[in-house]
């Protein structure tokens, strides 16, 4: 009897280490990594969707729609460059 109770209960500690190992380890290690700058990406697919939309627009609107479309593109290379700073 006491041998059966031995080998039922081995696996059973068994099981017990890994999932306390699981739990040691915890979700933090599972959650992927926060992104960063989270603005600064909402930001470039913001000024990417305003770009095509104006790309796409029926009218110049005298001009003024060529100068607004360099000017995302200006905003989203000061944007790159930001991020690029970050990175230093």
């Amino acid at each position: 009897m006491k041998e059966t109770v031995k080998k039922a209960a081995a696996p059973m500690m068994l099981a017990l280490l890994i999932l306390s190992s699981i739990w040691a380890v915890g979700p933090a290690s599972a959650q992927p990594m926060p992104e960063k700058h989270p603005q600064i990406h909402k930001a470039e697919k913001f000024l990417h969707d305003a770009k095509h939309a104006l790309e796409n627009a029926a009218h110049d609107f005298g001009g003024h729609r060529v100068k607004a479309i360099e000017a995302i593109d200006r905003a989203l290379e000061e944007l790159r460059m930001a991020l690029e700073f970050d990175k230093k």
